[in-house]
């Protein structure tokens, strides 16, 4: 697990994961048609359950940083898009 990248932060502050400005899940899944955070679970209750949380699989076909469905990146941001977190980190293939 020690090579999946790192959430460096998170902005999404009604996630049950996010504690500080801090994702604690044992590891996130990035959306398909564009960088949605999928793990995103609303909640008023906020944990620490690991240290930092991970990327666990991206499914982001059009990222520059997706290689075969996990992330390349040493480590992401997960930010507010709309009514949902995305991955701020996505670039898209050049």
């Amino acid at each position: 697990m020690d090579e999946m990248p790192v959430i460096s932060g998170c902005d999404e502050k009604d996630c049950f994961y996010n504690n500080n400005d801090g994702c604690h899940a044992p590891a996130i899944n990035v959306g398909g048609s564009h960088p949605k955070c999928d793990t995103f679970s609303r909640s008023a209750t906020h944990i620490a359950r690991q240290p930092v949380g991970r990327v666990g699989a991206c499914h982001v076909t059009d990222c520059k940083y997706n290689s075969e469905q996990m992330c390349t990146a040493r480590a992401i941001v997960v930010g507010r898009h709309g009514d949902h977190p995305d991955c701020v980190t996505f670039a898209p293939v050049e």
